[in-house]
């Protein structure tokens, strides 16, 4: 028998003393008009025992009071710009039993078929008006839990949706009065989303530690691993050796700001840095090099570049001019180009609902060429 969806609700948490920004029609910001327009899934596996659905409920109505952003709805103003509407709507919750053992599907901390039932249909076109975070709680025969989670990129980033997650402490808000803007204005070819299909690769502990070993100096795992990928990508895509490549790598500008806006401060604040080199670079550079062009690009993300995209921002709406996203649509195809976003920061594996921590996360499916 197939999954059976056995309920679908909206979750509106109560307050004893209504959260002060509850009403409000939030602006968004130029890092939120940047982010990705998608909803983006994670998929969280435990084992039973699991808590129950009405435990998570309960939770989920505590956890979403501090954050009313999330319970809230994207709109349109009188000029057609988008806003957060923060009018507790609610959030989406889904409840679903799946007619198998969860040992049956969940081999090696992976899902062995698709994760794409286990979650709510991404909406692809129009998100206005749509709940900005969506939860599915998948119950299997055996008792273990699988929880499906869409976010919406334009309400919060990736730092913000793990903060919300596993942290504790009250969330900063203020910050989305400042406004920024990004990118390089390059364009790239659209498909259709069936002809993109995501991969999966495992390096073990010994193959990062060879690769650091190649580095010849200090660097990080994410370093030498967008070094290695972005040799292997460009070598299986046999681009012309002249043609030049390049790497958009988020980075979470928290911290590179003057002064430092904190970093429990929910919505987006990331900007991207851009590594580029020749195809015959990359493919005949050590290691050592390309990790260097790369630390070397992303240490320009300092606080005078974000301050001139602050700026930028302000002559931008002083002059009535419209800012537009570079983040990629669906279908978008990158090649000779990628992007790279690094979760090894997140802290979604510390999840615990009371009976341990997940046995798998499996992130997200995007169909975006490059990603």
């Amino acid at each position: 028998r197939p999954m059976e969806i056995t309920s679908s609700t909206m979750v509106k948490p109560a307050y004893a003393v209504p959260h002060p920004l509850v009403g409000e029609m939030v602006p968004l910001t130029v890092f939120d008009r940047a982010a990705l327009d998608i909803f983006v899934p994670t998929v969280l596996a435990y084992r039973a025992p699991a808590p129950s659905n009405e435990a998570l409920r309960e939770g989920l109505l505590k956890a979403v009071a501090p954050y009313p952003h999330l319970a809230g709805r994207l709109a349109l103003n009188d000029q057609g710009r988008r806003f957060l509407h923060v009018n507790n709507e609610g959030v989406l919750l889904i409840e679903a039993t799946v007619p198998v053992d969860l040992a049956d599907v969940l081999v090696d901390g992976r899902m062995a078929a698709g994760v794409e039932d286990i979650y709510r249909s991404l909406p692809t076109q129009e998100n206005i008006g749509a709940a900005l975070l969506q939860i599915q709680l998948n119950r299997y025969k055996c008792g273990g839990l699988v929880v499906g989670i869409c976010s919406h990129h334009q309400a919060a980033d990736g730092h913000s949706m793990s903060m919300f997650f596993t942290a504790t402490p009250t969330p900063v808000f203020d910050h989305r009065s400042r406004e920024f803007t990004c990118g390089d204005g390059d364009t790239y070819a659209v498909v259709p989303m069936d002809r993109i299909r995501n991969l999966t690769l495992h390096f073990t502990a010994e193959f990062v530690a060879d690769l650091k070993a190649r580095v010849g100096a200090r660097c990080s795992r994410f370093q030498c691993l967008l070094a290695h990928v972005w040799k292997k990508i460009t070598a299986a895509r046999d681009q012309k050796p002249e043609e030049f490549t390049k790497v958009r790598v988020a980075v979470n500008c928290r911290g590179r700001a003057d002064p430092p806006v904190p970093m429990d401060f929910f919505g987006n604040m990331v900007l991207w840095a851009f590594p580029r080199l020749q195809v015959r670079d990359v493919l005949n550079s050590s290691y050592g090099s390309v990790v260097g062009v790369i630390r070397d690009a992303v240490a320009r993300i300092d606080d005078e570049y974000v301050q001139s995209l602050v700026d930028f921002g302000g002559v931008a709406d002083t002059n009535g001019e419209e800012l537009f996203a570079t983040a990629a649509t669906a279908g978008t195809m990158f090649c000779p180009d990628a992007e790279v976003d690094s979760w090894l920061g997140f802290r979604f594996h510390q999840l615990d609902f009371g009976t341990g921590a997940p046995s798998a996360f499996i992130p997200p499916d995007l169909p975006i060429e490059g990603l």
